[in-house]
């Protein structure tokens, strides 16, 4: 949101530079992003000068340039060279001296040097309008009046006007501060509260507001009172469409606002004053003489707007229509026809309150991010539309002669006055963690138009104003008063009093920190991603039955918050791909979301993805692409790590996996890992395979707490390695042949390995040929060849019992 320092002074006579203006609206949690310094006219016309063209002759080199020699008000003529074909000697002109820079309208910016042109020198350059960024008018050079005294900076003579604009990052729950006004009403608290001035909000007089009635009436129907709490009008007639004056266009120009005509251009400025959109119809294009504020319906058909584009509206829309036609989108974008031209003589003036979901909807949806629509879904204040109506139609009356011909059409069957919250002193002093004089807490409350209506003791009864949209328990007014208190205005105890107790609770951070460390350490980059993601994605049922959505999404895509993050992994996988980065391996700690009957519930996740090759192709060997064992080692370190061993191993082949292996404890699952369907990578345009870990991140840290590191000395005694060849049905995993290994060995068997797999013609259809390792070691003597084979036995016949295999002898 973009702020004019000279505009806000209106309101607030603070005597603040506004690098500190910056600062006092930071602390108030209006955080200023940027202060950037603004002319009315590019670069503020410095180096310019009026100027007398004493002589001018035709140049000698050239039929179509003149020298000129030129009075600057410096008591030596200037000698330029000059191409307009209206140059003459005795003219008043605008001079560019040598070393300063033009903004042309529409080009780029232009630094004058002295130069030779055909052989004759020119110091500067005499200019046209369009070389000054006054207009795009370039049929010549500008002649000035003939009174005007040569040497004037062309800065005072066209009066340019120097401002700051201040960029603030306004958050969506600071709806009250989206206006000048709502800026200035916490400049005036900060600096009376927390700097001890004494200085008075001025918000516009509107006491002149006068209607004089004549000719028929404007009939006004409203039919959906909920889409529409409150709406005002009234008609203005008489009225003359032209430019608006110079101070109109600068503050509009100065947040980047175009100025259009005078109307449009005084609704423009009270929407950015009082933070209420207006909109001003032409009266003579609203058939049957009737406003109908209704939801579309299909005997409408489409709507052609103001930029001319025609939008497909539906029926959640609602339209402001005349007796026979929808005129303007509510809240949104105007017609076609409907709106303020130059043949224009009479308007009938909008200010209404529009429902901010549906406003919101309907903007994301035909994607017209207008600056009513950015106002009305952050809320706007019911209670001001005609306060705001009068400021606007006094501004129109003054500007374009027009008088105010109609009473104020107001309809507000249900008045808004604010919220009631009840607040207890010194639990606000508590929330607050120190102390503050209940008079300077009246005065902060004060300050922000919330009333005391009643005390008793030390618990109040406030009415919070309704344009404060997020300001409804007492931690909300406890947040009001300490950002304009200040944050830095209270001092630290000199001494702080705790009591140290042991607890088992495992650190959440310094886990994360532990497995970020490991998986960085393995090349893998850590990312964030939004947690609001598209419903449409989710493949999982029993997830999208959980998918929590958004009432006010930003986006027609943006509509849900995720309930897993793949989604999110897989869009940052197809960014990168599609500018040339295909091998990727990164993580995530994020949480997801799920409504779970009437209840919600979010969830601490890791993910893991790898994608692409492992590495490039270089003198020590070729390249190898990622596979499903790469992220099982991945996984497999990361629960060691945690101190995680045992687990029961199931596999599957389930969406949104081609195939996947799950790890689960005590029938909760902890990780979920293998590759991502086709199906799945297809919606996004990925062409790699690509390998996902989830890990229930809530549980691990759950369960840590539990887990212990223990050390052991180093084995003393050597290790004995056997191997062992067999044919299984094709079905059978390696996972069975490794629970009887461990379970027939007891603590002999400190690891197994498979080293080789078969399938093909030379053996029986169905069957495949494992080749298996195995490593025994006793912690306290050398084993024996015969306390070795004794336990291969056990393994050989319980494999042939057990899994059907046939052991490969000799």
């Amino acid at each position: 949101m973009k702020i004019s320092y000279n505009w806000l002074k209106q309101y607030a006579n603070f005597n603040l530079s506004p690098k500190d203006l910056g600062e006092v609206l930071t602390g108030t949690g209006l955080e200023v992003e940027d202060i950037t310094p603004f002319e009315s006219i590019a670069g503020g016309l410095q180096g310019v000068v009026t100027g007398a063209v004493v002589e001018c002759a035709k140049h000698p080199d050239a039929d179509k340039l003149s020298v000129t020699r030129v009075d600057v008000g410096t008591g030596e003529l200037l000698q330029i060279v000059c191409g307009a074909p209206n140059v003459a000697a005795g003219q008043k002109v605008v001079v560019a001296l040598v070393g300063s820079t033009l903004y042309p309208s529409g080009g780029e910016k232009l630094t004058i040097k002295k130069a030779k042109i055909r052989g004759v020198e020119s110091m500067g350059m005499i200019c046209a309008e369009d070389e000054l960024g006054l207009s795009d008018n370039h049929a010549g050079i500008m002649v000035l009046p003939a009174d005007t005294a040569a040497g004037t900076p062309a800065a005072e003579y066209f009066k340019v006007e120097n401002d700051y604009v201040l960029e603030i990052g306004l958050t969506p729950n600071r709806s009250d501060a989206n206006s000048h006004i709502g800026v200035a009403r916490d400049v005036v608290a900060a600096l009376n509260v927390a700097y001890k001035t004494r200085i008075d909000l001025v918000k516009p007089d509107v006491s002149a507001f006068k209607a004089t009635p004549s000719g028929q009436a404007m009939q006004v129907a409203i039919q959906d009172s909920t889409a529409c709490p409150r709406y005002s009008g009234v008609r203005i007639s008489n009225v003359e469409v032209k430019e608006s004056p110079e101070w109109l266009k600068n503050r509009l120009k100065a947040i980047g606002l175009r100025a259009i005509n005078n109307v449009v251009d005084a609704t423009n400025y009270v929407l950015h004053e009082y933070g209420q959109p207006l909109h001003a119809f032409d009266a003579a294009q609203i058939a049957g003489n009737k406003i109908v504020v209704r939801k579309w319906t299909p005997a409408d058909g489409k709507f052609k707007a103001l930029d001319g584009v025609e939008y497909a509206t539906t029926p959640d829309d609602l339209m402001i229509c005349d007796a026979e036609k929808p005129m303007c989108i509510a809240g949104v974008f105007g017609g076609a026809d409907s709106g303020v031209s130059e043949s224009t003589k009479e308007i009938f003036l909008e200010s209404a309150c529009f429902a901010s979901t549906g406003i919101r909807k309907t903007s994301t949806r035909l994607g017209l991010r207008t600056d009513a629509a950015t106002h009305f879904e952050k809320g706007c204040d019911p209670n001001i539309t005609v306060t705001a109506l009068k400021r606007a139609a006094l501004l129109i009356g003054e500007l374009s002669g027009g008088q105010v011909s109609s009473e104020i059409f107001d309809h507000y069957p249900v008045p808004h006055p604010g919220w009631k919250v009840t607040v207890c002193i010194d639990s606000m002093l508590r929330l607050a963690g120190f102390s503050i004089d209940p008079k300077t807490i009246r005065e902060i409350l004060h300050h922000l138009e919330i009333v005391i209506e009643k005390e008793e003791g030390n618990t109040w009864h406030l009415l919070v104003p309704a344009f404060k949209t997020d300001v409804k328990r007492e931690a909300d007014v406890v947040e009001e008063m300490l950002r304009i208190y200040g944050y830095n205005s209270f001092t630290l105890p000199k001494s702080v009093k705790s009591a140290l107790t042991f607890s088992p609770a495992i650190n959440a951070q310094k886990s994360e920190n532990l497995i970020a460390d490991l998986l960085s350490g393995f090349g893998l980059n850590e990312v964030w991603t939004n947690s609001v993601s598209q419903s449409g994605f989710e493949e999982d049922e029993s997830l999208k039955n959980q998918q929590v959505m958004l009432l006010n999404s930003q986006t027609a895509e943006l509509d849900s918050l995720r309930t897993s993050i793949l989604y999110s992994g897989l869009e940052v996988i197809r960014h990168n791909q599609n500018r040339k980065a295909a091998d990727l391996r990164f993580y995530e700690f994020g949480k997801t979301y799920h409504k779970k009957g009437a209840a919600y519930e979010e969830q601490r996740h890791l993910s893991v993805f790898l994608t692409g090759k492992s590495f490039e192709d270089n003198w020590v060997g070729r390249s190898e692409a990622y596979s499903f064992y790469h992220l099982k080692n991945i996984v497999e370190k990361v629960l060691s790590k945690l101190g995680h061993h045992l687990f029961e191993k199931t596999s599957a082949e389930e969406k949104p996996f081609e195939f996947c292996l799950t790890y689960s404890n005590e029938g909760t699952e902890v990780v979920k890992f293998g590759a991502v369907a086709k199906s799945v990578l297809k919606k996004f345009d990925i062409k790699n395979p690509v390998f996902y870990a989830d890990f229930n991140w809530t549980y691990l840290l759950e369960k840590t707490q539990y887990a212990h590191t223990s050390f052991h000395e180093l084995p003393k005694f050597p290790s004995v390695k056997r191997d062992l060849a067999m044919l299984v049905n094709d079905e059978l995993k390696f996972e069975a042949i490794e629970k009887i290994a461990y379970a027939e060995s007891k603590k002999l068997l400190q690891e197994i390995s498979l080293f080789d797999l078969y399938k093909g013609d030379k053996i029986e259809k169905g069957k495949k040929s494992y080749a298996v390792s195995f490593v025994f070691q006793h912690a306290e003597k050398t084993l024996t060849d015969a306390e070795i084979e004794k336990i291969m036995s056990r393994l050989m016949s319980k494999y042939e019992s057990e899994l059907g295999a046939i052991i490969r002898k000799g």
